[in-house]
């Protein structure tokens, strides 16, 4: 794609954007063939994605029956207008991270409460003390999407004027 081959970010800066976003959409493939995306909380650690939730709903149903899932993070900068104002050639800036790879539910209490602990020190760092208690991750569903393939970009016009978006 033309946009992804132009504007690339390195290994680096797909790390940064990941540590600094807040949510992605994890997308999911129902037994219909139906896509189904919902967006979660994430952390980005050793190439892995990490969300948690309920132990039981769609997506995770839909994790079990094909773990082939792809996951992407995005942040609209602004708009892009065309100078002399041509609505078809008005565009935007943006960042994005799109990750394909393979969902699974992770069972192991040690790595779920390493993951879950990642989450809290990303999201709430002022309860990192607090803890978890066993049951709280024993109930908690932690799917762990390995990285298959990661693509980066930034994207922003030429010749043309920002607009905040």
């Amino acid at each position: 794609q033309h946009r992804m081959r132009d504007y690339p970010l390195s290994p680096e800066e797909i790390q940064k954007f990941l540590a600094e976003s807040q949510a992605g959409t994890i997308a999911t493939v129902g037994p219909d063939g139906v896509p189904y995306c919902v967006p979660v909380h994430f952390v980005h650690v050793d190439g892995a994605v990490y969300f948690h939730g309920l132990p039981a709903g769609q997506k995770l149903d839909y994790i079990r029956a094909d773990p082939k899932v792809c996951f992407t993070v995005y942040e609209l900068h602004q708009l892009l207008m065309d100078l002399e104002e041509r609505p078809c050639f008005t565009d935007t800036a943006y960042t994005s991270v799109v990750i394909q790879g393979k969902a699974a539910l992770l069972t192991d209490l040690v790595e779920k409460e390493r993951a879950l602990m990642t989450i809290v020190q990303k999201y709430t760092p002022q309860l990192v003390e607090k803890g978890l208690s066993e049951a709280r991750v024993r109930g908690t569903a932690v799917v762990k999407i390995t990285a298959e393939h990661i693509t980066g970009n930034i994207t922003g016009g030429k010749e043309k004027t920002a607009r905040a978006a």
